[in-house]
């Protein structure tokens, strides 16, 4: 690891203008709970020439809920404080539950909802550089290699997967991200269009520009009647890493399903939208039936490596029973 600066973020203002002051050869970067950045930092993929600390800054980590306009999350929030806020917990239950199910205690007890949405792929290919080494056909590498954690949709161009677990849950939720740049400018920017494809020409998988600051999560108001679930697939429980991860929101009326949205993760380069198993569940009364044929729905049109295959009939299940789970909440 090479030497840096290291400087206090004052305000967010002050944070923009010291971001504002990298460049491509020399980049500057904003630092939270770190969780990401030291990992990057120690295998070489990047090399800031300067750190921005933006714990210190005042304000960025508050909860705040109201009946109108929903739920704000500071950037600075934690993992931990997210699975176990009273009003999360009780309106927005996959996201609690996608909070918690994310990394160790230790971690979560550190790691900010910003962060956990700024973090790059955990593709080993990526985190050992193999990806700036071999020219051009690093995809094609992947697509024969150890590809056995990686996507079964939207593949064609990169194989990696966003490593986010609660950005399943607020793409489910139609979450936005707002960010702030010079002068203080905000922009609200669905979580769904705020994360981009890996792509190793890049220095982040977001539309964040490097002179904005991510401040805020906002997530609507739920509406009357809605019902969510959230699982979280791995090979093993704890801290694993998903193989697959779902969340299901639901608008109830009655037994009757007025409105849905499933969003998978883990599954392609970013949490990845059912429309097609959304459309057979909506204006229907949910049943062991109706679930199953949602959850084929879900995996159609699924183009698996040589190694991931088995990833298929393990996201239809998830499916399957998170969407039950959700209805049945």
């Amino acid at each position: 690891m090479q030497s840096f600066e290291w400087v206090d973020a004052e305000s967010v203002e002050h944070a923009v203008s010291l971001l504002g002051e990298g460049s491509e050869r020399q980049p500057v970067v904003a630092k939270a709970g770190g969780m990401d950045l030291l990992d990057l930092m120690k295998n070489g993929v990047m090399a800031p020439r300067r750190v921005v600390n933006i714990k210190t800054i005042k304000g960025l980590d508050g909860v705040r809920f109201d009946a109108k306009q929903g739920l704000e999350l500071g950037s600075l929030v934690t993992l931990a404080r997210v699975s176990r806020e009273p009003e999360v917990r009780k309106r927005f239950v996959a996201l609690a539950d996608a909070a918690e199910h994310a990394a160790t205690p230790q971690v979560r007890n550190a790691a900010t909802m910003g962060g956990n949405l700024l973090q790059r792929p955990r593709c080993w290919y990526f985190r050992y550089d193999h990806f700036h080494q071999a020219g051009g056909d690093d995809v094609e590498r992947v697509r024969e290699g150890q590809n056995q954690y990686h996507a079964i949709f939207d593949n064609q161009r990169t194989v990696m997967v966003h490593a986010s677990t609660p950005a399943t849950a607020l793409v489910a939720y139609g979450a936005s991200v707002e960010l702030t740049g010079p002068g203080g400018k905000t922009r609200l920017v669905p979580v769904s269009e705020f994360l981009l494809p890996p792509d190793m020409k890049r220095s982040t998988d977001t539309v964040i520009a490097p002179n904005e600051l991510l401040t805020r999560v906002r997530i609507p108001a739920p509406a009357a009647g809605t019902k969510s679930a959230y699982h979280k697939q791995g090979e093993r429980e704890s801290y694993d890493w998903p193989i697959c991860d779902v969340a299901v929101v639901l608008q109830m009326d009655g037994k009757v399903i007025r409105q849905a949205a499933i969003a998978m993760g883990w599954v392609a380069p970013t949490p990845r939208r059912a429309a097609e198993a959304e459309k057979l569940l909506v204006g229907k009364t949910l049943n062991e039936e109706l679930a199953r044929q949602a959850a084929k729905a879900a995996v159609n049109g699924a183009t698996p490596l040589s190694k991931n295959a088995y990833k298929v009939p393990i996201l239809e299940a998830i499916v399957r029973r998170t969407v039950l789970a959700a209805a049945a909440a």
